[in-house]
C-alpha cells in the first residue's frame, strides 16, 4: 500500500526535520520563542498550501478544505500577538505540478498532525499556555480517525505514479528542514 511505502521511503527525511523541531521546542522558554516557531511554520505551510492549491484535485480530496494548516496557525499567532510574516517563495518549496505532487506535500503537513496531541501538551505546560494550540491541536480527538481517511485517499491514488508522491513528500521534508535552519 501507497501509505506503508510513503512511511518507508520518507522515514530518513523526516526524522532529519523532526530532530531539528523537537530540539526547537525544548528550548523554548516564553510565549516569543513559541511564536518564532508558529511564524516559520506558517510561512512555509502558507507557501505549501497555495502550491498545493493549484494542483489538487478536490474531488478525490473532498476534506481538504477542513485540512488546510495556515489558517490555525493565523489564528494562533494573532491570539499571541504577532504579525503574520510572508509565505516561503516558490524557490523555497517543494516542486508542485501536478496531483500526485500535491499529495506528496499534503502528506507532510497531514503527518504533522500526529504528534500535535503530545506536542500542545508540552508547549502548555512548558509555557504555560492555553491558547494558540489550534495548529498543534488540530483534529483533536479526530486526528487519528482523519488521519485514517488520508491515508485511503493515498492508498486508492495507486493508480497514480506513487513515485511521484513519494519524491514530492521527501522534496517537501526536504525543503522545509532547509527553510526551517533559514529561519530558526
Amino acid at each position: 500500500m501507497l501509505s506503508i511505502q510513503l512511511k518507508e521511503q520518507t522515514k530518513e527525511n523526516h526524522q532529519i526535520l523532526e530532530k531539528k523541531l523537537i530540539q526547537k521546542m525544548r528550548a523554548m522558554r516564553n510565549k516569543q520563542n513559541y511564536l518564532d516557531l508558529l511564524t516559520i511554520f506558517y510561512s512555509y505551510f502558507g507557501g505549501l498550501e497555495k502550491l498545493i492549491n493549484n494542483h489538487l484535485i478536490i474531488s478525490k480530496v473532498p476534506d481538504y478544505a477542513t485540512r488546510r494548516k495556515a489558517d490555525q496557525l493565523t489564528d494562533d499567532i494573532a491570539s499571541l500577538g504577532g504579525q503574520l510574516p510572508a509565505v516561503a517563495a516558490t524557490q523555497f518549496l517543494p516542486k508542485i505540478t501536478n496531483h500526485e505532487e500535491a499529495l506528496g506535500a499534503l502528506y507532510v503537513m497531514e503527518g504533522s498532525t500526529l504528534g500535535g496531541k503530545i506536542i500542545s501538551q508540552m508547549i502548555s505546560k512548558q509555557l504555560g499556555l492555553d491558547e494558540a494550540l489550534s495548529f498543534f491541536k488540530s483534529y483533536g480527538e479526530n486526528t487519528i480517525m482523519m488521519w485514517e481517511r488520508f491515508q485511503l485517499v493515498l492508498n486508492q491514488s495507486e493508480n497514480f505514479p506513487g513515485l511521484a508522491i513519494i519524491s514530492s513528500a521527501n522534496d517537501t521534508f526536504g525543503k522545509f528542514s532547509e527553510w526551517f535552519d533559514l529561519n530558526a
